[in-house]
């Protein structure tokens, strides 16, 4: 980040600089109605459940008021606070985590195609993870006897993070970064990782496998408050580094050699938003499976509609990243009720044709 001023407004005018013209206020309009969007996918995945229990019950009990039935208070006010909660509070985390990841991506490589789940980094992420899952018992016993509850989250991490080195340090060559060479790579480094993770699925038990199987296919069944405490100050702390990265990407988008020059430190900065991402994926991908496609869904719709100005791109993609996110596992909750639909499955049923959908509408247009 630029420590000069004079240096920060040249790259904000640079960038913003759009053929459509000056974006900002259309850019300040859709943060805040994603805000109210945000709000309302709250709602929805508090009043959603197979158990039928009421929010307008523990409001009562919030303002003293008597409620009707004491014994259905009591049982609302636990699947409210101890199941919905926080549930809606790591999907939010995950959702937005996974969204600010594939921007991220996307503005260091300098390609609309890069995301966690297509160059690998999601599966290295879930090799770390899977590997803990199969081996956490027996051969990385005492690992997870020395991190405790943060065992799945800081594998996941250190998957999803060598993962991201191997990646950039193959696709980079004297400071220039190859778009050709890094989805090459990607693809190869997610198949290695697939077939390590083959190997372990391969020796993992029974009940090991039925975990695997469900994990894999991305769900937020199992969220409690200890997996909230255990990635959620992970997740944060890397959306909070992201959200002073925007004049970096922004730089970066005009090319390496003129970042510099604008005073962006180009290798540092490449290197913290390569820790920001692996950290984000990894903290996600950790407890609560695969999920695809929002990371390169919804930074796309945004920079559609409001350009490429990352000032506004980095908090309207985690904004919609958790709104998208909270509404999918509704859908899950409502589709087969009682039984839920792994969100990993709604995801790529509701993105991926949406996806096709603004690549058609808007293909003559479509430049980054």
């Amino acid at each position: 980040m630029p420590s000069n001023p004079v240096a920060a407004l040249s790259i904000d005018r640079l960038t913003t600089a759009a053929p459509s013209g000056d974006r900002s206020a259309l850019g300040r309009v859709t943060v805040l109605a994603l805000v109210g969007v945000l709000l309302g996918a709250m709602i929805i995945s508090m009043t959603t459940g197979a158990s039928g229990a009421s929010s307008g019950s523990v409001m009562a009990s919030w303002f003293g008021l008597a409620p009707a039935d004491e014994m259905q208070a009591l049982r609302d006010h636990a699947v409210i606070y101890n199941i919905r909660l926080p549930r809606m509070v790591l999907g939010m985390l995950i959702g937005a985590a996974l969204a600010m990841s594939g921007l991220l991506m996307q503005g260091l490589f300098r390609n609309p195609l890069a995301d966690p789940g297509l160059v690998g980094v999601s599966a290295g992420a879930g090799l770390g993870a899977v590997g803990i899952i199969v081996l956490g018992t027996t051969a990385l016993a005492p690992l997870t006897a020395f991190l405790g509850i943060y065992t799945l989250q800081l594998a996941s991490f250190a998957g999803g993070l060598i993962t991201t080195f191997i990646l950039y340090r193959v696709a980079t060559r004297a400071g220039q970064t190859a778009i050709a060479t890094m989805l090459l790579a990607g693809i190869a480094l997610g198949a290695l990782a697939g077939a390590i993770t083959g190997v372990l699925v391969y020796i993992a038990t029974d009940s090991q496998l039925r975990d695997l199987t469900f994990w894999g296919l991305g769900s937020l069944s199992g969220a409690n408050w200890t997996k909230v405490m255990a990635s959620g100050p992970i997740i944060l702390a890397a959306l909070v580094a992201a959200g002073f990265m925007s004049r970096g990407l922004n730089a970066l988008t005009l090319g390496e050699a003129t970042a510099g020059h604008l005073g962006i430190p180009v290798q540092r900065f490449k290197r913290v938003v390569v820790v920001a991402v692996a950290a984000a994926t990894g903290a996600s991908v950790a407890v609560s499976g695969g999920i695809g496609f929002v990371g390169i869904v919804v930074p796309h719709l945004l920079r559609l509609v409001i350009g490429p100005d990352h000032r506004y791109l980095l908090p309207a993609s985690a904004l919609l990243g958790a709104s998208f996110l909270l509404l999918a596992d509704a859908i899950s909750r409502i589709v087969v009720a009682p039984a839920e639909l792994p969100i990993g499955i709604v995801t790529a049923a509701v993105g991926g044709p949406f996806f096709l959908w603004i690549l058609l509408r808007k293909r003559a247009a479509f430049a980054w």
